[in-house]
């Protein structure tokens, strides 16, 4: 049995330059948990797989295509592969989501 806890998994190097930790990589899914602080937003991008978000504590907007949406605590979010999404945190409270991509993309995320 493998466990893994938030706390023990290093935060990666991103162009984010926010807190995105690995808890889940093997051939065929990967999941990170992303942390956004009050004001802090990822860089609109184009992944080469579906994923899926959900929301594990705050409020923050989610950009999929041309639709914006505030989303709360227990929301799942799907996003369709190359398809440009973005997340925002414009509340003053922190913003935790994971982020499930299946099948593990094997092409590298595109940057917008």
């Amino acid at each position: 049995m493998k466990i893994v806890k938030l706390n023990d998994t290093k935060i990666a190097e991103t162009p984010h330059k926010v807190d995105v930790r690995k808890l889940y990589d093997t051939e065929n899914a990967l999941t990170v948990h992303i942390t956004l602080q009050p004001g802090e937003k990822l860089i609109r991008h184009i992944t080469p797989v579906d994923v899926f978000f959900y929301v594990l504590e705050g409020t923050g907007i989610v950009e999929i295509g041309d639709e914006k949406k505030e989303v709360t605590k227990d929301t799942l979010i799907d996003s369709p592969a190359k398809i440009p999404h973005c997340w925002y945190n414009e509340s003053d409270q922190l913003l935790r989501f994971l982020v499930v991509k299946v099948p593990r993309p094997i092409q590298e995320t595109k940057l917008l």
